[in-house]
């Protein structure tokens, strides 16, 4: 049995691809305490999740995708548990994402511990998202970037979540741009176990739903302005729910758009996996698109609802022209829209509204490749 320490800036409440690959290790018998930064101090600084121990650090509230407040948040979560595992030091150090990976580099340049670096996303391509033309954000994402890439020499294993899907795709994943960079990765997709497929009866109500963080509010604006292109009759009921920077912003749009053109709204805040299932219940198409001025969407990103809903029978809407529009086509799981063109969504949903997928490819399969990448550490 080995003592892992995973470290990731949220608040893990929950973040199921942290949660599910602490659920593996324990159930190859390690023991695995995740470090979680709770940044707006709202969750129990312990908790356990299915014998994984949950340790979230409360250090004075930071915001999400701020600069420098952010920055400076980050860095004292970062002190803190670097001290902490120096003193009860683990046998492998398991960082999520690149805002940790100044932990691990620390603990192995200091004792030895070897880490995995888990890239769950192009991390530096976040802070340009409120600014994308941001010639400050530009410069910090770059620096951002090199300082990854020059951490990445002292990782022992690297995950990553999406890759091309085979050699005669055309789009690239995050394997693709790590590997332009001299670096080999393990992919391990965010695929959920299988679903339970709901009973649904075609009706006259249909709903368009999106569950997950709310990080800009351009998609929902192309969501709203789809919806409002459709007769009144044809219009689905909008379901949101989640949390993220952009939130309040969405919520304001979308309840404007209940009062001024009678939709059908309903929004909620963050949830987690056991809400999610009833929730899903309530949407016949799942929304899953994205502004391609967001770095991550073009070079590979897949999107977690996709996945979510498919598990319950659920198709999704998704861009055109990626590596999420080519995996939602190829699995039959959605369908593909040109980013802004809202009669193309429009079309979209109301087609796929009566419509049920299912997911063939789980995260049994995932499993497999991050346990076979993950133990030749723990050997």
């Amino acid at each position: 049995m080995a003592r892992i320490a995973m470290v990731v800036t949220n608040a893990c409440s929950p973040d199921p691809r942290v949660l599910r690959h602490a659920s593996w290790l324990v159930q190859e018998g390690h023991d695995v305490t995740v470090h979680a930064y709770d940044r707006q101090e709202q969750h129990p600084m312990s908790e356990s999740h299915g014998g994984v121990r949950i340790m979230r650090y409360h250090l004075g509230k930071s915001p999400y995708g701020g600069m420098l407040k952010t920055a400076l948040g980050i860095r004292t979560f970062s002190q803190n548990v670097s001290r902490g595992l120096a003193t009860n030091q683990p046998q492998l150090v398991y960082c999520h994402d690149a805002d940790t990976l100044g932990i691990g580099c620390h603990l192995k340049a200091k004792y030895n511990i070897p880490m995995v670096f888990d890239m769950h996303d192009l991390h530096h391509s976040w802070i340009r998202m409120p600014a994308p033309k941001s010639r400050l954000r530009g410069i910090l994402s770059r620096v951002m970037e090199r300082r990854m890439l020059r951490r990445l020499k002292h990782v022992d294993c690297i995950l990553t979540s999406s890759g091309k899907i085979s050699e005669q795709s055309i789009y690239p994943g995050f394997r693709e741009y790590l590997l332009e960079h001299g670096y080999e990765s393990t992919v391990v997709e965010n695929r959920p176990e299988s679903g339970t497929l709901g009973e649904r009866t075609p009706d006259a109500h249909w709903c368009v739903g999106y569950l997950g963080r709310v990080r800009e509010v351009e998609s929902f604006q192309f969501l709203l302005d789809a919806v409002l292109s459709m007769e009144t009759k044809q219009r689905p009921s909008i379901r949101i729910a989640g949390d993220g920077v952009a939130f309040d912003l969405v919520s304001q749009l979308l309840l404007t758009a209940k009062k001024n053109h009678e939709l059908d709204v309903k929004i909620t805040g963050s949830f987690d996996s056991d809400e999610f299932s009833t929730m899903i219940l309530e949407i016949d198409v799942m929304y899953a698109l994205y502004s391609p001025n967001r770095g991550n969407i073009l070079q590979g990103a897949l999107p977690v609802k996709m996945f979510d809903a498919a598990a319950h029978g659920v198709p999704s809407v998704v861009n055109a022209k990626c590596l999420m529009g080519e995996v939602a086509e190829s699995e039959e799981i959605g369908q593909t829209v040109e980013w802004l063109d809202h009669n193309q969504l429009a079309a979209s949903l109301i087609q796929l509204r009566d419509s049920r997928v299912q997911l063939n490819t789980t995260s049994e399969r995932e499993r497999k490749y991050f346990l076979e990448a993950v133990n030749r550490l723990l050997i």
